[in-house]
């Protein structure tokens, strides 16, 4: 199959639609799969991936979008609420099997995570290309100045003002971590609610940024996200987490539609369906049902 993902210039000339989050049916004739989707764009899109191709597979799919947090969701599948949703590896080890010491990989996270999910009678299926992580950005004209390629380079600049939404500044993965690991004395954070980092980086108002890797701004400004070499971010790539009773029963039924999907999952992919769904306005579903059909899986 032919490799393609979002067909930008079609959705652009498509008539802009709201962003819808109700929780819904899709039609079909076949057993019913539940499908959950949190509380964010992306896992909107993703859910609608998911009940859209299983739709198209001969299940009947009953799809419940903005369910809530990592903690809510999960509480849904173990409770049979929803029968299976997206969801990222490193959140899966951070936020509920919480090891003493991470993955350093993101092959060992994935497994890190089935594991766990698997003792509690779940499973994940095959993770996407694409992580959405934290990550820092800086203007590529800094980086070229500069020679910027890791985060450890930014000592070269001196003095500089990073961006951090108030509630990471102290976190795992925010401002304090990044400070202490890099060795980055020099940088004061400036806090930014998430969003308003990347106009402020563009203008210059910021040295640099927290990011998430998949945020559609990336497609729009010059920016160069750098690299993690010290690792503090994990890793963050999505896999459907599942009920194991529904793999033994539907066996490949079910995980093939879903892996083929989430093959495609690219960074660039994800980073233009989020694009697509949040800044041009069309609908999750709209976006699920084309970038489908551009990949002829619909």
């Amino acid at each position: 199959m032919r490799r393609r993902t979002l067909l930008t210039g079609s959705l652009a000339v498509a008539a802009a639609a709201g962003v819808s989050t109700a929780a819904g049916s899709v039609a079909g004739t076949g057993p019913v799969i539940t499908v959950g989707s949190k509380q964010f764009t992306e896992s909107w899109v993703m859910g609608e991936l998911y009940a859209q191709i299983l739709t198209a597979r001969g299940f009947e799919v009953v799809l419940k979008s903005n369910i809530g947090s990592a903690d809510i969701i999960d509480r849904a599948l173990r409770s049979h609420q929803i029968d299976l949703y997206p969801e990222y590896t490193g959140v899966i080890l951070q936020t509920f099997a919480m090891p003493k010491r991470m993955p350093v990989t993101a092959h060992g996270t994935y497994e890190a995570a089935k594991r766990f999910e698997e003792g509690r009678g779940l499973t994940l299926l095959r993770p996407t290309p694409f992580q959405n992580r934290n990550a820092v950005a800086v203007r590529s004209s800094d980086a070229r100045k500069y020679g910027l390629r890791t985060v450890g380079d930014l000592r070269r600049m001196g003095r500089i003002s990073y961006a951090e939404y108030p509630d990471n500044i102290t976190g795992p993965l925010g401002y304090d971590a990044i400070v202490k690991a890099y060795r980055l004395s020099s940088m004061k954070v400036r806090p930014l609610n998430i969003g308003l980092q990347y106009p402020a980086l563009k203008n210059g108002d910021v040295d640099a940024a927290d990011v998430f890797t998949t945020d559609p701004q990336l497609r729009r400004y010059d920016f160069t996200v750098l690299e993690d070499d010290q690792a503090i971010f994990g890793f963050q790539n999505v896999s459907p987490v599942v009920r194991r009773s529904l793999v033994e029963r539907y066996g490949r039924r079910l995980t093939e539609p879903l892996d083929a999907v989430n093959a495609l999952l690219t960074e660039k992919a994800m980073q233009a369906l989020n694009e697509a769904a949040a800044m041009m306005r069309l609908s999750p579903a709209k976006v699920a049902d084309r970038f489908l059909r551009a990949n002829d899986l619909k």
